[in-house]
């Protein structure tokens, strides 16, 4: 007897339907390789970390890989380029995935086309410091010093075109201000410079300079989102400090190769979501001035989308240039 061609097509489709699901079933049969597109130590990393040590209990073996370079690009291209099998995923965040995507006219990877979007996992917003030996003690004593002074103020922030050199352009426009930018290689880099003094401001998330904050090295000034951060009740809003509504975050999320199994990326979602439900975790977070942020695939899928040509215009607005 002969099948018709809608009979073989359907054939072929449970077939295949059937051995992602014995694959998915089968999964995870070894450790999973996590890569992290910075360098060690920065807010990412530590996210990343703090994350994959709360699903260890839950069945999974991670393997976290730093892998820096390009801002962002490397890590992110090697599972692009991995094989759609599970075994390869990368925490991304705004800069490599939604703002790269402008920034660099040859991106070795589509953020759309070539990554699968697994789970969302935390929002965090940045935060402006200064040495504690600064004499800037409120945003409005730097505005008032870089209008006297225009362009004798400098900031640092971990590169080109980040969300960190964004915003701090929008807010140079909203005050009417002119900074000098200093970008470095790495979230963490900068550090050394600002604590002594040659650096005079630091732009970052709160994840990345928590630490100095807390041992008195840094002075925090005001931070990007439209409410204050736990962990630094004191610290006002840069809306609270007269410019109303400003606002700058970063978001952070898996993200596997195109053509990820479907099953696969269901079951990463919901124990991704699960783990981060989790009150202990919940607070490390929290503690390294991050917010828990949870979505269905979809979800994030979308986000990533209307991300891409909101942090594209700032781009082209501000000239940002990779070097």
């Amino acid at each position: 007897m002969q099948l018709s061609r809608r009979a073989m097509l359907a054939l072929a489709s449970a077939s295949l339907l059937s051995v992602a699901t014995a694959h998915a079933q089968g999964w995870p049969a070894k450790p999973i390789r996590l890569i992290v597109p910075f360098p060690a130590g920065g807010g990412t990393d530590m996210i990343t970390r703090e994350v994959a040590n709360k699903l260890a209990g839950s069945g999974y073996t991670f393997v976290v890989e730093n892998k820096p370079g390009s801002g962002g690009n490397l890590g992110v291209d090697a599972v692009a380029k991995a094989p759609a099998d599970g075994y390869t995923l990368v925490m991304g965040q705004t800069s490599n995935v939604a703002i790269n995507a402008t920034l660099y006219a040859k991106l070795p990877y589509d953020p759309v086309k070539d990554l699968t979007p697994v789970a969302l996992v935390a929002t965090s917003p940045l935060v402006i410091v200064t040495g504690a030996g600064s004499p800037y003690k409120t945003l409005a004593d730097v505005v008032k010093a870089a209008k006297e002074k225009p362009g004798s103020i400098n900031y640092a922030t971990s590169g080109n075109g980040t969300v960190s050199h964004l915003a701090a352009e929008s807010f140079q426009r909203a005050a009417g201000i002119t900074l000098t930018h200093i970008p470095y290689k790495g979230a963490a880099q900068g550090a050394t410079d600002v604590v002594s003094g040659q650096v005079q401001l630091y732009l970052s998330t709160v994840p990345t300079l928590l630490g100095h904050i807390k041992s008195g090295k840094m002075r925090p000034i005001a931070v990007t989102s439209l409410q204050r951060v736990d962990d630094l009740k004191d610290v006002p809003t840069v809306s609270e400090s007269g410019y109303k509504n400003f606002e700058s975050i970063t978001w952070f999320g898996i993200f596997g190769p195109a053509n990820l199994p479907k099953d696969i990326v269901a079951r990463l979602n919901a124990d991704f979501n699960k783990a981060l439900k989790d009150p202990e975790l919940d607070k490390k977070l929290g503690d390294q001035g991050a917010d828990v942020a949870t979505a269905t695939p979809e979800q994030f899928g979308k986000l990533v989308r209307d991300d891409i040509p909101r942090w594209g215009k700032l781009v082209r607005d501000s000239g940002a240039k990779v070097d």
